[in-house]
């Protein structure tokens, strides 16, 4: 009997179009369905949403968070492995670091500050600053949203045209 067995090598290319995929789709299904659906229903009016968002954009970012780190690790496999072009291996890095500090923003000072922002509003009184507020934090949210997505797309794109020449 022989007991030594052959270890295939893992297929970063396959890990990494899945994840940032998953990740990429779930963030469109989340911005323009859920919170559209969200908004239409009335629910964000309700005086416990503030929580409940936070428990929902709170998991979410986590999720974005495993995503992001699987994703520069797949940078950092490409680059070492130089399955990239030279060029490409740098600007994969620099990519791949800013989709990690994108949901780390999100985690640690966007997800927080907007929940205490909503349970802190009052509609019945409101307070213009809390409004201008939680209007620039949108604001901001939506630039590394549109940012994430243009960066993911890019990193996508340069596994998904590397795995297709390594076959």
């Amino acid at each position: 009997m022989n007991s030594i067995s052959v270890r295939n090598p893992i297929n970063w290319s396959t890990i990494i179009l899945f994840v940032l995929g998953f990740w990429l789709s779930s963030s469109l299904l989340l911005d323009c369905l859920v919170i559209p659906g969200l908004l239409a229903a009335g629910m964000m009016t309700q005086p416990g949403f503030a929580s409940a968002g936070y428990l929902i954009f709170g998991t979410f970012n986590r999720l974005e968070l495993l995503a992001a780190a699987t994703a520069l690790t797949g940078c950092l496999v490409f680059r070492y492995q130089h399955n990239f072009p030279h060029r490409q291996e740098m600007w994969s890095l620099v990519l791949g670091t800013i989709l990690l500090v994108i949901p780390l923003a999100y985690t640690y000072i966007l997800t927080p500050e907007m929940s205490s922002l909503g349970l802190s509003l009052d509609v019945t009184n409101p307070i213009a600053q809390d409004f201008s507020t939680m209007r620039l934090m949108h604001g901001i949210y939506w630039v590394l949203e549109i940012s994430k997505l243009i960066i993911g797309s890019i990193l996508l794109r340069w596994f998904y045209r590397s795995s297709c020449t390594l076959v």
